[in-house]
């Protein structure tokens, strides 16, 4: 089976740049092991996130540092046995995350965020899958009036990129989502980010996309990626029908597994890996959730989903092959439970996905410098859902020639090396 491009997972990243290349006349196979949108694609919080122009950082201040190392946070936890390895990893995160190093990336990663919605929105129209998207933002809100305070002037920093935010009270977040009205926690306030979207089903979102890639031409076959080999004139992958893939060039997109081709061809690129948790909830009483929310203070999310209330947690650092542990997702949920009537779980076991990160908050998106027609699209951290078609667009931009809608330099990988 030959094709121009072989690309190395269908996860959102890997099915976009599918589309993007097709798009400019390339032949696609797309190779994964397990079907569309099932990896990391499958659990997020569903957020195309077009307000999120600043990368989540390393935090600065002491008090909150300290907080971290007690370890008894619900938005961050670590393994104690585990931070010794990823330590030197963190001290990278952290140095990166200074106010001029975060501005770079910042200023980096703008067009790509800036771009988000609307490259969603050729997919989704093209997709026929406008049904899993509202269009109504996200709201971020506080039970402490001073964190409050802080975040909304925070807010109206953002206005030069152009962002619609609305300002509410705690009466009037209660009057937008009369559920949480019905606690006896007094809510300070809340932002009402209007222009990202959501998302009621990510992995269905991803699988109707890889449904339009296939309707134009494009295959999907199952493979590990793992067994890509390296030929005098391009690249091979045997599929597990046993029939062997030949491409001129390949693009790995396999998110928090592409170590095992980068490593392989010889790469050092400093890619770890944030877990979190997600579980799906019914509700128990009160209007329905209108929309996606996060406690800003407790760092998880709850959204409306086709699965009922989904709880995504925030960062847990362990090994990425460890066992599932409820510690954070318990502690979210305890917090929740105090602000919403969440009712019983939907599944015995949660979800654990496992999200691929550079120290520079920026994805890896370009050549591999020392081998031809190997390109790479990975790490794109927090934000893989909302900057997939973007940054596949980046990609097919750079692989075809020409002119690209962002400067490319900042995410190749190069940078590392």
């Amino acid at each position: 089976m030959k094709t121009d491009i072989l690309v190395l997972g269908a996860g959102i990243a890997g099915v976009s740049a599918a589309i993007h290349l097709q798009d400019r006349g390339r032949s696609v196979v797309l190779a994964d092991r397990g079907e569309p949108g099932g990896g990391t694609s499958y659990g997020n919080a569903g957020l195309i996130e077009r307000s999120s122009v600043i990368p989540y950082a390393f935090p600065r201040q002491f008090t909150t540092i300290a907080k971290y190392a007690l370890n008894r946070a619900s938005d961050v936890r670590y393994d104690p046995f585990y931070l010794p390895r990823i330590a030197p990893w963190l001290a990278r995160y952290w140095w990166h995350s200074s106010p001029a190093n975060l501005e770079i990336s910042t200023r980096a990663l703008l067009p790509l965020v800036e771009a988000s919605v609307s490259e969603h929105d050729k997919l989704i129209e093209r997709a026929g899958a406008s049904r899993l998207i509202r269009s109504d933002g996200w709201i971020s809100f506080y039970k402490d009036t001073r964190r409050f305070d802080a975040a909304r002037a925070e807010a109206a920093s953002l206005s030069k990129y152009g962002l619609a935010i609305r300002i509410l009270d705690g009466p009037a977040f209660q009057a937008l989502e009369p559920a949480f009205a019905a606690t006896d926690t007094e809510i300070a306030g809340a932002i009402h980010w209007l222009d990202p979207k959501t998302v009621t089903d990510p992995q269905a979102l991803t699988a109707a996309y890889a449904g339009a890639f296939t309707a134009s031409g494009g295959r999907i076959v199952r493979a590990d990626a793992a067994m890509l080999c390296e030929e005098k004139n391009g690249w091979s992958l045997a599929a597990e029908d046993g029939s062997i893939l030949e491409a001129r060039e390949v693009v790995v997109a396999l998110g928090p597994q592409s170590g095992l081709i980068f490593r392989k061809f010889g790469y050092a690129l400093p890619m770890a890996v944030k877990r979190g948790y997600h579980r799906h909830y019914a509700q128990s009483g009160g209007q329905p959730l209108g929309h996606s929310v996060v406690d800003e203070e407790a760092g998880y999310v709850l959204a409306p989903m086709a699965r009922r209330i989904r709880l995504t947690t925030g960062i847990e650092f362990a090994a990425p092959d460890a066992p599932v542990n409820t510690i954070q997702l318990g502690r979210a949920e305890t917090t929740a439970r105090a602000l919403f009537p969440l009712g019983d779980q939907v599944e015995a076991t949660p979800w654990l996905g496992l999200r691929p990160c550079l120290p520079d908050m920026r994805p890896v998106i370009g050549p591999a410098p020392r081998h031809a027609g190997l390109w790479f699209n990975f790490g794109h951290a927090h934000h893989g859902l909302t900057l997939g078609p973007a940054g596949g667009r980046l990609l097919a931009e750079q692989m075809v020639g020409g002119e690209t809608f962002a400067d490319p330099k900042p995410f190749h990988p190069q940078r590392f090396l």
